[in-house]
């Protein structure tokens, strides 16, 4: 599809393609009842939405008989340049589809970028497998073990503040783990490929383990007050309920003192956790500035 015959169509139109596009590269399917219902539009129209897009862009998408619903074709290739932060928005938020535009703003706003872009390709077949249900193959590259083959089971994807991770089942290592979008290669989502019940995000105790923490302005900064009033501290503690497999990053991004003795010092430490035993068990608790699990506590006292 050109930009030319892009420039033909009215901006409805082209939102609703953007929208068709959207679901089948990273959803991996759509429907007409889909296009009604975000549109509210007739479903004739939905179809002749879908054979457009289809005429403009060959290949990118096929009619599912079986399924009655229209799937991600074998030759496709994006015909819209969505920016990364814009697709993860509307993955993870429910909004931001339509043709990607550049909208004049209504004030003045600057907002840093970040260093990090998932691949869209990668991303997409990410998403087409949580959604699916199935496996995904991939190349893996970490600090530790370098390059690997591996089979995961992807179920949730997770923003840490700095960089995007999805959560999965690890068949290579047997555990569920936190995979850095950038850093897989190769993808193949293994559609069909049946997945064990031991391998589903209900068996994954740190993503259903809910805990509560309870943070306070840190008692060695000064004015308190200030830190409540932006933070909307409710008595003096901001109460926030996380995931277990969630908390660490969270902990660590906003800087909060998990000593208990909130003995870290700096100016970043502006909130304490109230009580450090609650993210006792958490596996990313070792993210939290200050904190120390049992096994370094007996390790330190060892060493003394």
């Amino acid at each position: 599809m050109s930009n030319e015959q892009l420039a033909d169509l009215t901006q409805p139109q082209r939102d609703r393609l953007a929208f068709v596009e959207l679901r089948v590269r990273f959803i991996g399917e759509i429907r007409r009842q889909d296009l009604v219902t975000r549109f509210g539009i007739q479903s004739a129209a939905a179809s002749r939405d879908l054979a457009l897009y289809k005429e403009l862009a060959p290949g990118n998408i096929d009619y599912d008989s079986k399924g009655k619903s229209y799937v991600l074709g074998p030759d496709f290739g994006p015909v819209f340049d969505f920016p990364p932060e814009r697709v993860l928005s509307w993955l993870t938020q429910g909004f931001g589809d339509g043709e990607p535009m550049r909208l004049k703003a209504w004030v003045a706003s600057e907002s840093p970028s970040r260093l990090t872009h998932p691949d869209l390709d990668v991303l997409a077949s990410v998403t087409r497998a949580i959604h699916q249900e199935c496996p995904l193959g991939i190349e893996y590259h970490s600090i530790s073990s370098g390059r690997t083959e591996r089979e995961i089971v992807p179920f949730a994807l997770i923003d840490n503040g700095l960089r995007w991770h999805v959560r999965a089942f690890d068949r290579k290592s047997q555990e569920f783990r936190d995979f850095v979008i950038t850093r897989i290669k190769r993808p193949v989502v293994l559609k069909g490929q049946p997945v064990a019940p031991h391998e589903t995000s209900d068996q994954d105790i740190q993503w259903t383990r809910i805990v509560e923490l309870e943070l306070v302005p840190h008692p060695d900064q000064p004015r308190p007050e200030i830190t409540e009033m932006d933070y909307g501290m409710q008595g003096g503690v901001l109460r926030m309920n996380l995931r277990a497999a969630t908390a660490g990053y969270i902990l660590r991004k906003w800087s909060v003192d998990c000593s208990p003795d909130h003995s870290l010092r700096g100016h970043e430490y502006r909130l304490w956790l109230k009580d450090h035993l609650a993210i006792y068990g958490v596996k990313n608790a070792t993210l939290a500035p200050g904190y120390k699990s049992q096994e370094q506590k007996i390790a330190e006292a060892e060493a003394d």
